[in-house]
């Protein structure tokens, strides 16, 4: 699956060659507020827990993975044609709902994001995971898409919102790095 560019980014699956991008991402506690309730991740973290979850639920031909989104002012492309780090301003992710779960839900994708915070209030988020949303949806395998926050991330919920999602439920989402209470929406295609 390719993802086109939007008007103002550019969009690459990442891989395990880009855990410099994830780490630098995860250094500001802010962005890790309703994450980890603000803790950062080690190098150690990204190479030894979150590359290999990245491994196990990535399929670039059904767009699943984590979507790297760059911005078009800094656009320049090195020898292997991947983007210069300086212009990466957070990811979009795709994955099957409760992919870590006893049962995956493999007709409903979830999309999710994180984005460094000099790029928030830009429209970045919403910009970013609707063109991802599209690209999947055209792909015609999955039935929905869906998001998890926690409910006073209002940001996040604020993105949801914008993408069309609609509140479903709240409930404790399981997860093997650890379940937390979650707002869920959701939007059926």
């Amino acid at each position: 699956m390719k993802v086109s560019p939007s008007k103002r980014l550019s969009y690459r699956l990442l891989t395990q060659a880009d855990g410099k991008l994830m780490y630098e991402l995860d250094q500001d506690p802010e962005v890790m507020k309703f994450i980890s309730n603000g803790k950062t991740n080690t190098m150690d973290d990204i190479e030894q827990i979150f590359i290999p979850r990245l491994k196990k639920y990535m399929n670039p031909s059904q767009g699943w993975g984590i979507w790297g989104v760059f911005e078009h002012a800094s656009h320049d492309h090195l020898a292997d044609n991947k983007l210069a780090d300086e212009s990466f301003v957070g990811w979009i992710l795709i994955r099957p709902m409760d992919f870590f779960g006893e049962q995956p839900k493999w007709n409903e994708l979830e999309i999710g994001w994180r984005f460094k915070r000099a790029s928030w209030g830009k429209g970045y988020a919403s910009e970013a995971a609707k063109q991802v949303m599209t690209a999947v949806k055209a792909l015609g395998i999955a039935k929905s898409i869906s998001a998890i926050a926690l409910p006073d991330n209002t940001a996040s919920i604020g993105v949801m919102k914008k993408l069309g999602l609609v509140y479903a439920s709240t409930y404790l989402h399981k997860d093997p790095l650890g379940d937390v209470d979650v707002v869920y929406y959701r939007l059926d295609w």
